[in-house]
C-alpha cells in the first residue's frame, strides 16, 4: 500500500510531512490531523518501527486522537503528532533533534511539539534551540516542566465526576479506588486520593514504588494480576493501554472505570460491553487531558495556579459526556467522540463563514524568540 493510500485510510489529515536528513540520521514523520480549533499540538515519539508504513500508521492514528482530546477538553488546539524512526537508547543526538526542530519550525506554528514516548525534556531543549513551537520545556526556559501532577489532578477530577454520576456522592471519603500503575501520573494520583480520604488499593510492576506508597499512605497492595478484580467502587487504570479486553472485562467488580492510561479499551466494543454491564466508563482522553491543559497554559504564558485551575474543567467535561450518553442512549466512549466531533465541526464552520476568523494568538514570548 502506498503512502497516500495509507493516509486516506486513516482519516482526513490536513498535512503529512516526511522529514529526512541523512547527515544526522533523521527519519521522521509529522502528521497534522485537524486545525479547525487552533494549531495542532502533540508530542514526538521515537521508536524502532519495523517499517516506514508502521511509523506512518502510528502517527496518523495518534494525531487524530489528539484532535479529539483537545476538542473534548475545550481547548483552542488541533491534533498533531510526530514520530522519529530510530532507537531512543542509542540514536539520540543534539544534531538529530535540532534538525527535527528545523522541520517543526518550517511549519510556522501549525504544529507544536512536546516530549512523548522515547523522548525527554532534554531532547525538547534541543528542539527549542531551533523553534519556539515546542512545549513541556524546563521551567528555566519559561516552560511548565513535568506535566504529570496536572494530568493526575485531572484524573482526580474525573473520578469525582464519575462518583457523583454513579453514586450521587460529592466526596471521595471512604470511596474504594483500585489504582493500576504507580508511574509519574499514578503516584501523584494516589497522593491526591490520600488527601481525599479515599480507601486505596495499589499495584505496579515496580515493587519499590508499591512499598513506598503503602508505607507513606497506609494503602493495601495486590499483585498486578489481581488489581482488575479487586472489590472496589472505582477501577483506575494508570499504566498500559488495552486493559479493558475480552479477558479482563468479566473480572471487573468496580462500578466505575476512570484512570489516566491511554487507549484503555482494547476495542470500541468493550465500551459498549461496559455500558451493558452497568459500569460507568470515563473515556480516557477526556479524563487524562490535564497534561494537555497544562501545556496549553504554557503557550498562553505559564502560570502553575492557572494550569491547576484548568484541570478542574475535566469534571464538567465528563459530566457533559455522561449527559450526551444518556440523551443519545449510547456508551460514554461514543458520547465523548460525538462531543469532540461536534465542537470541531461547529468551529470549522465559523472559520469558513467568517473570513479572517482566527483563534487568539499564543504567548508573545514565543513570537519574540522567533524574530
Amino acid at each position: 500500500m502506498g503512502s497516500f493510500e495509507v493516509i486516506a485510510k486513516h482519516g482526513e489529515h490536513e498535512q503529512v510531512v516526511f522529514c529526512n536528513n541523512k547527515d544526522v540520521g533523521l527519519k521522521a514523520i509529522i502528521a497534522i490531523h485537524n486545525t479547525a480549533l487552533g494549531p495542532a499540538l502533540g508530542g514526538t515519539r521515537m521508536g524502532n518501527y519495523k517499517t516506514e508504513d508502521e511509523a506512518l500508521i502510528d502517527v496518523l492514528r495518534l494525531s487524530k486522537g489528539m484532535s479529539y482530546k483537545a476538542s473534548a477538553a475545550g481547548l483552542n488546539l488541533g491534533g498533531g503528532k510526530a514520530v522519529i524512526i530510530g532507537d531512543p537508547k542509542t540514536q539520540k543526538t543534539e544534531a538529530l533533534f535540532r534538525a527535527f526542530g528545523r522541520f517543526v519550525n518550517s511549519l510556522n506554528g501549525r504544529y507544536i511539539t512536546a516530549e512523548d514516548v522515547g523522548t525527554t525534556v532534554r531532547e525538547m531543549e534541543y528542539v527549542f534551540m531551533e523553534t519556539p513551537w515546542v512545549t513541556g520545556i524546563p521551567k528555566t526556559f519559561g516552560g511548565s516542566g513535568d506535566p504529570s501532577p496536572y494530568t493526575a489532578h485531572g484524573v482526580l477530577m474525573g473520578i469525582k465526576a464519575s462518583v457523583k454520576e454513579k453514586f450521587g456522592a460529592d466526596s471521595l471519603k471512604g470511596i474504594r479506588v483500585a489504582v493500576q500503575g504507580l508511574g509519574n501520573v499514578g503516584y501523584h494520583l494516589v497522593e491526591y486520593l490520600a488527601k481525599e480520604q479515599a480507601v486505596v488499593t495499589v499495584t505496579d510492576i515496580d515493587q519499590e514504588r508499591v512499598k513506598k506508597a503503602c508505607a507513606q499512605f497506609g494503602f493495601k497492595a495486590v499483585s498486578t494480576d489481581e488489581i482488575v478484580s479487586v472489590d472496589c467502587d472505582v477501577f483506575s487504570p494508570c499504566a498500559l493501554g488495552a486493559v479493558i479486553n475480552d479477558q479482563s472485562i468479566r473480572q471487573i467488580k468496580a462500578k466505575v472505570v476512570c484512570g489516566g492510561a491511554n487507549n484503555q479499551l482494547a476495542e470500541a466494543r468493550h465500551g459498549d460491553m461496559l455500558n451493558e454491564m452497568g459500569i460507568l466508563y470515563a473515556p480516557d482522553y477526556v479524563t487524562n487531558a490535564g497534561g494537555l491543559m497544562n501545556v496549553f497554559v504554557e503557550l498562553e504564558g505559564y502560570s502553575p495556579d492557572r494550569a491547576l485551575d484548568k484541570t478542574v474543567e475535566v469534571y464538567n467535561n465528563l459530566m457533559n459526556v455522561f449527559a450526551i450518553a444518556k440523551r443519545d442512549r449510547v456508551g460514554t466512549h461514543t458520547a465523548a467522540d460525538r462531543m469532540a466531533e461536534e465542537r470541531i465541526a461547529v468551529i470549522g464552520k465559523l472559520k469558513q463563514t467568517h473570513q479572517g476568523f482566527s483563534s487568539r494568538p499564543f504567548s508573545t514570548l514565543r513570537e519574540v524568540k522567533n524574530r
